[in-house]
């Protein structure tokens, strides 16, 4: 088993495969005319300046004292670090960070682990009605939240877990149809010899999927991974419908507490809600720079086969 697990790493990377994708894309590139290129790139930075002009009003409207927060613009004058150290004293911001990091990522292991397992079964064996079962799967994701909303909280108030934080994770544990169809089609995209020299060696089911699958999609391991967590810590829904104790908020539930307390009806300190906005959006991009790599690389090269 331990001589495949090594043939499987050191064998050539096709081009579907981690890293076949960016020289592809690389070989593409230099094929194109320069104004193709030029105009490509002034696209892309054209979109990039639109998607951040909104991100850096709010750093700027949240350095600036009160009265000036709505004054227009995109620097901080006057400047008032301040803002920051108030939002912070104002509510629990610590606690409701801490609890959004250990409930993002347990949703995120949990259904990244479960999706993959599943996955890993509709990849690899072959049975009568695979494909029509795989199909009502997917057919899971037209449902709309509303209509699992109830159903789903009676059973966890059966389970008497409401007011805590398990329902906010747990269902992650039977795993999600979209990362479910997203990690098929990395496995598809993986040589079958590979597992069959495997079996051949003695490997079991399991082994298969744990010393020599799961080493292979760990760029779409981590692409599920980034987009559940990031799902989680923006999630307001489940937060609003399950936790009552200010202790066991996350930080979007949180932020609703501020904005009623700080903002409309409240206080009208918009440099607190703006603030806080900004220390619930900083994780995230420091997250997407820090596995940025991985990301885009498993996003390029999953869905290429099946």
């Amino acid at each position: 088993m331990t001589a495949t697990v090594e043939r499987a790493v050191a064998a050539p990377v096709p081009a579907s495969a981690p890293g076949g994708a960016d020289r592809r894309a690389a070989a593409e590139e230099s094929g194109r005319p320069l104004w193709q290129r030029v105009l490509f790139v002034v696209a892309l930075v054209g979109a990039a300046v639109v998607f951040m002009l909104p991100f850096v009003w709010l750093i700027g409207a949240s350095l600036r004292p009160r009265e000036y927060v709505f004054s227009g613009g995109f620097l901080p004058t006057p400047f008032a670090p301040e803002n920051y150290a108030d939002a912070w004293q104002a509510v629990p911001m610590v606690t409701w960070l801490f609890n959004s990091v250990v409930v993002g990522t347990a949703a995120a292991l949990a259904v990244t682990l479960s999706s993959a397992w599943v996955a890993f079964g509709f990849a690899y064996f072959r049975f009568p009605g695979r494909d029509v079962l795989f199909g009502l799967v997917l057919a899971t994701m037209m449902l709309p939240f509303a209509v699992t909303m109830i159903p789903t909280y009676l059973i966890w108030t059966e389970l008497r877990l409401t007011g805590t934080q398990v329902p906010l994770w747990a269902g992650n544990l039977f795993g999600s149809a979209f990362y479910i169809f997203l990690l098929r089609q990395f496995l598809l995209s993986l040589p079958r010899e590979y597992f069959e020299a495997a079996r051949v060696d003695g490997a079991s089911y399991p082994q298969l999927f744990w010393k020599l699958a799961f080493p292979l999609i760990r760029p779409a391991l981590l692409v599920a991974f980034i987009f559940e967590f990031k799902a989680s810590w923006t999630d307001l829904m489940k937060p609003l419908i399950y936790l009552r104790d200010e202790e066991l908020y996350t930080l979007p539930r949180g932020l609703k507490v501020v904005l009623d307390r700080f903002g409309y009806g409240g206080e009208q300190q918009w440099e607190i809600v703006l603030a806080g906005s900004v220390i619930a959006t900083v994780p995230m991009l420091v997250l997407f720079f820090l596995a940025q790599r991985h990301f885009v690389e498993g996003i390029a090269t999953t869905g290429r086969k099946g």
